[in-house]
């Protein structure tokens, strides 16, 4: 018998297939997490169940990204009223935290670098607000896994075991959890967490108040405090998620919406304003011509995103200003398509490298899920405990893993972002929704720390620039640049293509095949002439996608 071919989009191929679905879609960071968001739709809850759903099951499966002790933003499409929402549960500054306080080592792990946390109140205030269950049944899935154990992966493992002295070192109480054997578990060991399973329970009964004002509330605060922490119970009791608008732009006559600052988002929409000027759909996909003007437009919005990123509430962000068709026409003048320019880095640099390109005057790491509902709801998630398994703390009592947001401000009083007592920090999360004609099309988002911009514009970039579809898309090979004329790129981009980068200048570190360093896309296409749902996934790291 003759061969089938099945052909993929030119340019393109996967290895995992688009995931179908009709009533409903789930794709999240964890395939027990995905089918605790699909048996939420599957009781007649929305997408906010579901997301909430989602949320706590990933507080046990995917401990080193997020939990109910982390931070995050809900990107929100109400399907009913075609309105956009954003809810920020960012966390804050500790009031006692300021800028002497605080070097590199103690904000990338310790007792000090922890934000108050905002998740536990994001979830609960989402559901008041849209959820249809009881909150009390959105945590049953999470119990049981915590309760019972669920085996681990080897993405799990890996990151325990770099964490295993980094972080959980002076830690017993992190120790315990995740070394209970005095060594990290092996792939397909099963990970016990009863007292997590029993902070579930209590936070299924009493809600985000537990922590605000409660019993979990005092342990939290109690521990910090014997160990040198900020955190305080005025802390915990004065911290409230705040609704916010949407900003978005448009690319190739589709809207792109994101969620505001105090996030670093808008560098997306930045970026597709200036690769808009360019005919990228005549170019191969992944390429020369492309990966630079991927990197050359990043570097760009990287600069102004630096100078300009920080919370709103302490001071202006330029917001309509860096987004305008007329800014983005100046800065793209500034890309050379044969010549690498120099970029200053990821993040404030006081000594940027001689030549980096830097901002213009604009005034003239996390995990992600995606949950389309029967009724066209559309929530896109993406939240952090800040870096791998936060501070590295598990409190004691608790199994809760409690953030190091504190990474992510800046010590120099000269950045917008440097840290000050109630503040809320600058981060690159970026949960995105593409509309057509007022309707969701595309939900996506990734985890991955300053590159979550450039994988999130890539990812993008392949759907509407190329036309692959969403898992190729997500498959495609990827690259970020780095500081100076740095860029990494996974080695599936080809040896010819490499060589004709580096011909441009660009120095490359080469990653692996498949590497966790440019994200873990999880993601949803909605066609809404037919009401199909295509779910799409990660093989970066644990991603699945399931549907109903």
């Amino acid at each position: 018998m003759a061969e089938i071919p099945v052909q993929p989009t030119p340019g393109y191929a996967a290895h995992r297939p688009l995931v179908p679905g009709r009533r409903g879609m789930v794709s999240a960071a964890h395939p027990l997490a995905a089918m605790a968001g699909w048996k939420a739709l599957a009781r007649g809850g929305n997408a906010i169940d579901a997301a909430v759903a989602v949320a706590a099951a990933l507080n046990v499966v995917e401990p080193q990204m997020s939990g109910m002790l982390g931070i995050g933003w809900l990107l929100y499409h109400e399907a009913g009223s075609g309105h956009g929402h954003v809810l920020n549960y960012s966390g804050r500054a500790p009031a006692s935290a300021t800028p002497d306080r605080f070097d590199d080592k103690n904000r990338w792990s310790g007792i000090l670098s922890p934000v108050v946390p905002g998740a536990l109140a994001g979830w609960h205030e989402a559901h008041r607000r849209f959820g249809a269950l009881p909150w009390s049944d959105l945590f049953a899935d999470a119990i049981d896994i915590a309760d019972e154990g669920f085996p681990a992966s080897r993405h799990l493992v890996a990151l325990v075991s770099f964490s295993a002295e980094r972080k959980f070192g002076p830690w017993p109480s992190s120790r315990r959890v995740y070394l209970p054997k005095g060594r990290p578990p092996r792939p397909g060991e099963p990970i016990v967490q009863k007292d997590l399973a029993a902070t579930l329970r209590a936070v299924a009964a009493g809600g985000a108040q537990l922590l605000a004002s409660g019993d979990l509330g005092r342990r939290v605060v109690e521990f910090c405090k014997a160990h040198g922490g900020l955190l305080s119970a005025a802390d915990l009791a004065e911290y409230a998620p705040a609704w916010e608008e949407p900003i978005s732009t448009t690319y190739r006559g589709r809207e792109v919406r994101t969620v505001p600052p105090n996030a670093s988002a808008f560098q997306v929409l930045e970026t597709l304003n200036l690769l808009e000027g360019f005919d990228l759909g005549r170019l191969e996909p992944n390429g020369a011509d492309f990966l630079h003007l991927l990197f050359e437009t990043a570097k760009l919005a990287t600069a102004d995103r630096i100078a300009f990123g920080a919370d709103p509430l302490a001071r202006p962000v330029p917001v309509a200003a860096l987004l305008s068709k007329q800014h983005a026409a100046r800065r793209r003048a500034l890309v050379d398509p044969r010549r690498a320019v120099v970029s200053e880095g990821e993040r404030w640099n006081a000594a940027p490298p001689a030549g980096a390109v830097r901002a213009t005057d604009a005034w003239g790491l996390t995990t992600h899920f995606s949950v389309v509902d029967a009724r066209g709801n559309v929530a896109s998630v993406t939240q952090t405990n800040g870096l791998i398994f936060g501070s590295g703390i598990v409190i004691e009592g608790t199994g809760l893993v409690l953030n190091n947001g504190l990474y992510w401000f800046e010590t120099d009083a000269r950045s917008p972002n440097v840290v000050a007592p109630g503040r809320r920090f600058e981060m690159p999360l970026a949960p995105v929704q593409v509309l057509e004609a007022g309707r969701p099309v595309l939900s996506l988002g990734t985890p991955g720390s300053f590159g979550i911009p450039h994988t999130t514009v890539q990812v993008l970039s392949h759907v509407l620039d190329f036309g692959a579809d969403l898992q190729e898309a997500i498959e495609a090979p990827r690259g970020r640049t780095l500081t100076g004329l740095e860029a990494e790129v996974e080695s599936r981009v080809p040896p010819e293509v490499r060589a004709e980068l580096e011909r441009r200048g660009h120095v490359l570190k080469l990653l692996t095949e498949y590497s966790m360093e440019v994200g873990g896309v999880q993601g949803i296409a909605l066609d809404p002439a037919s009401g199909r749902l295509w779910g799409a996934a990660d093989p970066r790291r644990d991603g699945y996608a399931v549907g109903m």
